[in-house]
């Protein structure tokens, strides 16, 4: 009975228990679970030899070894193949804890054998998973401490006890210390004093209260030299929600702190400056509005920034002038042109004052933005006005003159023509008893010679003064020498001149035609009208470059030549004359000289007395090139 309710028990527990007897290990009693785990129908008596691929071989040599040796044996999951499954598919693998113990009768030998198995499946799965996983997370940390040991950054970890449990490589190149120093003790002694309290105390105050820290202080170099590192760090938070460790970051920030110092002073010396300039200057954002006022400003419009507003220098113009100015302002911030105005704008006092106002635009780093002042021009605004009006008044005054001359010139004319028929008619009709007769007739036709010839000159000169102010234009120099030449052919049959003219470097020039034409005609008919009496006149023209580039024209006789200044002075006054033995008025190189200079050029001379003058034009000074 009781071995009955024995059997009822083991048949069924859910580890599969079986007896084998004898030294052929024949089934004696199979529960239902280990004939589940066999896969297959066993009878009793029915030997495990007998039934080959149900018991692996290994096993069933196990179990004969057990049985000689009278030793038992457990065998940790051990993996038993299981009969495919009906449908044709592989059963998956089950695994069981085996244990074999041998069965004695009488105390001594051994008569059987009791096996069981039981399915540990799902733990030998989970241990495998595990195992896995551990290989994983070892590939993992190897992996994050090779990225963490390349970074150029200094890695730690820190527990919540304050503890260094990791710190990379980089900590001991950065700070010379050895790998086997105590970081616990080594790394706040390494912090600038100044700030190795205030760290000391942020970092306890955030394991504290289970955050994670950012700030900045200065840690010691393996040279000596302090440099200011940014400290960061969050936590790892196990359940529930409490931090165990920190991982965190050392980076070095020593250069951007010194740069963002300097920016610091730069700017801080800039507003100084600002302040101290006797303008108006501001600064606006990228969409025109106004963000900073210099002192001045405060003092000139007698309001605060505040007051001023985003707008506040248009606010200080006059009425009639903000819309204008308002609409430029925002073309420019529209597209970026720089803005420039001139504008009466109200001081403190209610006075309106001229004032330019400019702004640039300036892109950097930190984005766009707009950089403007207002400078006052309000004393050589209503200065230029005086002078413009003085101007326009000795313009008119001059306009007058040149009136009054050239009318007067044209007046004289025809009294000088009727002396001149009256001293003809005389000359021809009466006779004077006196033995200096014909002397005294001589005199009085040179003088009507003289005043002829100088109220002829006095109308050119009029004349070419109108001229100064001529359009210029692109003249062929040959052409215009060949028009001047064909007026004085009769001076140059006369004196059997020999002209020679060279325009092959810079054969055109552009300039005013009348100004060109007065230019050669009073430097070509000075040469014949000077020329030596012992020698056949040679001209020479020629037009090259300068030195800078710019036209040059040169003009060479072997005539009498002149007496030059030595100290650097104008070589030609107005009625001045170096050979009053031949007729003129001395106004000619007066105007030529004054025609080149009012066009940015200016006039060299070089002279030889009884040997000849050369002169240098130079068309364009190179300033004013």
């Amino acid at each position: 009975m009781r071995e009955q309710q024995l059997q009822d028990i083991l048949r069924h527990m859910p580890a599969g228990v079986a007896t084998l007897q004898g030294p052929e290990l024949r089934y004696g009693f199979v529960n239902d679970a280990m004939q589940a785990v066999l896969g297959s129908p066993i009878t009793e008596g029915q030997s495990v030899m007998e039934q080959p691929g149900i018991i692996p071989a290994d096993l069933l040599d196990v179990m004969q070894q057990v049985y000689q040796r009278g030793q038992p044996y457990i065998a940790k999951a051990y993996c038993l193949p299981l009969a495919d499954n009906n449908d044709g598919t592989t059963a998956p693998q089950r695994y069981y804890d085996v244990a074999l113990e041998p069965v004695r009768e009488g105390g001594s030998q051994v008569t059987g054998l009791l096996l069981f198995a039981m399915d540990v499946t799902g733990q030998e799965e989970a241990r495998q998973r595990t195992h896995e996983l551990a290989i994983e997370t070892r590939r993992l940390d190897t992996r994050l401490r090779v990225l963490t040991e390349t970074v150029p950054q200094i890695t730690f970890t820190v527990d919540a006890a304050g503890t260094y449990e990791y710190v990379s490589p980089q900590w001991h190149y950065f700070t010379g210390q050895p790998t086997t120093a105590d970081l616990n003790i080594i790394w706040p002694l390494l912090i600038h004093p100044d700030d190795r309290l205030r760290v000391l105390y942020q970092t306890e105050a955030a394991r504290s209260a289970g955050v994670g820290w950012s700030y900045e202080y200065r840690l010691r170099r393996h040279d000596g030299q302090y440099r200011w590192m940014l400290s960061r760090a969050l936590p790892e938070l196990h359940a529930p929600d409490k931090a165990v460790f920190w991982h965190g970051a050392l980076t070095e920030i020593h250069d951007q702190r010194e740069l963002a110092e300097v920016l610091r002073r730069g700017e801080a010396e800039l507003r100084f400056l600002a302040d101290s300039i006797p303008e108006l200057i501001w600064t606006a954002t990228a969409e025109g509005f106004i963000d900073y006022y210099n002192k001045y400003s405060g003092e000139y419009s007698g309001l605060s920034g505040e007051e001023l507003g985003p707008a506040g220098w248009i606010s200080l113009l006059s009425p009639a002038e903000q819309a204008g100015a308002a609409r430029r302002w925002i073309h420019s911030v529209a597209t970026g042109e720089s803005y420039e105005g001139l504008y009466r704008m109200r001081r403190h006092d209610g006075r309106y004052r001229w004032h330019i106002i400019r702004a640039r635009q300036l892109t950097d780093a930190r984005g766009l933005r707009w950089f403007g002042a207002c400078t006052d021009v309000d004393d050589q605004h209503r200065l230029r006005q005086v002078l413009q009006t003085q101007y326009d008044e000795l313009a008119r005054t001059n306009r007058d003159l040149d009136t009054f001359v050239y009318t007067a010139s044209h007046d004289l004319k025809q009294p000088l023509l009727n002396l001149r028929g009256l001293f003809d008619e005389l000359r021809r009709t009466a006779s004077f008893n006196d033995p200096q007769e014909e002397e005294i007739v001589v005199m009085v036709d040179d003088a009507l010679y003289q005043l002829d010839l100088t109220l002829q000159d006095l109308a050119a000169t009029v004349q070419d003064q109108r001229g100064l102010s001529a359009p210029a234009e692109p003249l062929d120099l040959r052409s215009v020498t060949e028009e001047v030449l064909l007026g004085l052919r009769t001076q140059v049959q006369e004196s059997g001149a020999v002209l020679e003219l060279d325009f092959e470097q810079v054969p055109t020039l552009t300039y005013g035609r009348a100004n060109l034409r007065s230019i050669l005609h009073n430097l070509l008919s000075n040469a014949l009208k000077f020329a030596h009496p012992e020698r056949t006149p040679h001209v020479l023209l020629r037009s090259t470059l300068a030195d800078s580039g710019n036209p040059i024209l040169i003009v060479q006789d072997n005539g009498r030549g002149m007496i030059l200044p030595e100290e650097p002075a104008p070589v030609f006054q107005p009625f001045t004359r170096q050979h009053p033995q031949i007729g003129g008025a001395g106004v000619g190189m007066y105007l030529v000289q004054r025609i080149i200079s009012s066009r940015g050029g200016h006039l060299e001379v070089a002279s030889v007395i009884d040997e000849g003058t050369t002169f240098i034009i130079h068309w364009f000074d190179a300033l004013n090139a």
